[in-house]
């Protein structure tokens, strides 16, 4: 990064300085000086601060590709470093701090590795688990995707080429959202938060009950992580704390996009995918400084979800309350088959309609989708239509595989 790259040329600079005690500068191919002991020559032509005779000692310098000479001046005190040992000490410092500059640190590490589980195919779990142990990051612990949008304090209130363009700056501000994150969770170790680019930070948030523990009622105590939705609530409310916690310290809308759980190295790109999902749709439909979850999206999550896996499984989801509840999954059938009018459903039914809301209340109340408002109406007419065609589906090949084991 061009932020980086500064922070190389002046540490090289700095010490240059202090050992020889002299004027040092960083050129650049046009003889303007980038940086130097004496900040009052910033963006000076070399030759208007010092002549020739006392910048004999030249040093070229490499960082992240692009070519800079190291000058240094010689003093005339009679004390003064010889120049041939100058010269050798100014190139062991300038070999040394880029050298290390080049070895990845804690923060790159984890950042390529996140980037790797979330956007390339896993060929060897075993070997994941492996590299992940070793820089620090624990993936045998069930994790789910929070993805932040910061965008507004990270890159900036006017989205600009320039301000894109700075990239030290976006990663310093997302730096910092990162450490806020941290202190709201108080366990570095099962957070891991890594800047992905335009302003988005991804958290894998460990999520099971006891890691959720702070954010889970007395109802919710015994959840496992064994299914996708299984501590949802939980993460939902952690995720809206963190939000106001974000936005208190930043003082910039912010918007966080919930995945599902899913078991295995594999699950985590699954819950991003979900989490992108909801937080793209959700902005769309809801906007910011809200927590958004595809199973409180609405009709937008059936529309808007190209995945036909995931809104099967958000179908099954949204119904999970009545699965054993045949009489109100049989009159909602009928409610959506007269077309959502009370008294044609009663008379289908042969009940009275006092009896058919209550029960339409009854649903309401499982589900939390009521039957009466169209667009939940929708949402439930939807979600037993996906139900159905992956019943039909299974039950389609369950023959298929007996005719064949019978042939």
């Amino acid at each position: 990064m061009h932020d980086e790259r500064e922070q190389v040329i002046e540490t090289v600079i700095q010490q240059c300085a202090d050992l020889l005690k002299t004027r040092v500068w960083a050129v650049d191919h046009q003889g303007l000086i980038i940086t130097g002991s004496e900040v009052e020559t910033y963006g000076l032509p070399l030759s208007d601060v010092a002549s020739a005779s006392e910048t004999r000692l030249r040093v070229p310098m490499s960082v992240d590709g692009q070519q800079s000479i190291t000058v240094v001046a010689e003093t005339a005190s009679d004390d003064a470093t010889p120049l041939h040992l100058a010269q050798a000490l100014v190139e062991l410092i300038v070999n040394q701090v880029t050298v290390i500059n080049q070895i990845p640190n804690q923060r790159q590490l984890e950042r390529r590795f996140v980037y790797s589980l979330l956007f390339e195919p896993v060929s060897d779990e075993a070997a994941v688990l492996r590299h992940g142990a070793s820089i620090g990051v624990d993936l045998t612990i069930p994790r789910a995707v929070l993805l932040i949008d910061a965008s507004r304090y990270i890159l900036g209130a006017e989205r600009t080429a320039e301000r894109i363009a700075n990239e030290g700056l976006a990663q310093k501000r997302a730096e910092g959202v990162i450490a806020l994150i941290v202190e709201y969770f108080h366990l570095p170790r099962a957070t891991i938060c890594t800047y992905i680019g335009n302003g988005e930070i991804v958290v894998l948030k460990a999520s099971t009950t006891k890691d959720l523990s702070a954010w889970t009622s007395r109802e919710e105590g015994e959840a496992l992580p064994i299914a996708s939705w299984a501590n949802l609530a939980a993460l939902k409310r952690a995720a809206r704390g963190l939000l106001s916690q974000l936005r208190a310290g930043i003082g910039s809308p912010v918007t966080i996009g919930i995945g599902r759980y899913y078991p295995g190295i594999d699950g985590l790109p699954r819950s991003y995918q979900d989490a992108r999902a909801a937080l793209t749709l959700g902005g769309h439909s809801l906007g910011p400084n809200r927590v958004h979850c595809l199973d409180a999206l609405g009709i937008a999550a059936f529309v808007g979800v190209s995945d036909a896996r995931t809104k099967i499984d958000l179908a099954t989801h949204l119904l999970s309350p009545l699965d054993h509840e045949d009489e109100l999954l049989q009159t909602l059938q009928a409610f959506f088959e007269q077309d959502c009018c009370i008294s044609a459903t009663a008379n289908s039914l042969g009940i009275h309609r006092n009896t058919l809301n209550y029960r339409l209340e009854k649903i309401a109340s499982l589900t939390g989708l009521d039957p009466h408002r169209f667009d939940d109406a929708v949402q439930i007419r939807l979600a037993l239509v996906l139900r159905s065609l992956e019943s039909e589906s299974a039950d389609y090949a369950d023959a298929q595989y007996l005719a064949v084991k019978h042939a």
